[in-house]
């Protein structure tokens, strides 16, 4: 079942979810959140900003070295953009900080506005597990035809929240090799090597 705008509301009032900055009104949709971008991305390299070529990836490629050949690190300002082309990939994260209970899942949807002029919000990553506790990564890619522009601070998906049948034995941060718990950049590296 998923928990209305009057359950989440009263679950951030109290302490059971936690997103830090509080979000305003007029983020709270009938059963969603809204989350907005934040200022740190990681960019594919271009084949000439790469110091070989490579034709393909091999999976110890993915796992070792990917970050270090393939991705650069970007951090904008408030005032600045970052702009993603047409079938460009791009990682970037939410501004809040999420903490989700063991007995909650989180899903994170793109908007609607943006996804009718191509912009996806995640290729295939929109749970976020019981116990996660972070900022989200967002997996942008741009499907339109024309670039598109990305500001921080804009809203850029929703979260909802589902209740499970009962509490987790295992929530994401007590899991060995929990990658991503209090992630505060998107990452990479980490991604491929688990």
């Amino acid at each position: 079942m998923r928990l209305s705008d009057r359950d989440i509301q009263a679950a951030i009032k109290d302490g059971r979810i936690g997103i830090d900055p509080m979000p305003d009104d007029a983020c709270f949709g009938s059963f969603s959140v809204d989350v907005s971008l934040g200022n740190k991305f990681v960019k594919i390299k271009k084949k000439e900003e790469q110091e070989q070529s490579y034709v393909y990836l091999t999976s110890k490629m993915m796992m070792e070295s990917f970050h270090d050949i393939f991705t650069r690190e970007v951090t904008v300002k408030d005032h600045e953009n970052v702009i993603i082309n047409p079938g460009q990939f791009l990682l970037g994260m939410t501004r809040e900080r999420i903490k989700i209970p063991n007995y909650l899942v989180g899903w994170l949807d793109g908007r609607s506005s943006l996804a009718r002029v191509g912009l996806m919000v995640h290729m295939t990553a929109h749970a976020i597990d019981p116990g996660f506790d972070g900022h989200i990564t967002f997996e942008f890619f741009n499907a339109g035809r024309l670039p598109l522009v990305l500001n921080p601070g804009m809203r850029i998906g929703a979260i909802s929240f589902e209740m499970l049948s009962s509490p987790c034995m295992r929530p994401y941060g007590s899991k060995p090799g929990a990658k991503y718990q209090g992630q505060e950049t998107p990452c990479v590296a980490s991604v491929l090597a688990g």
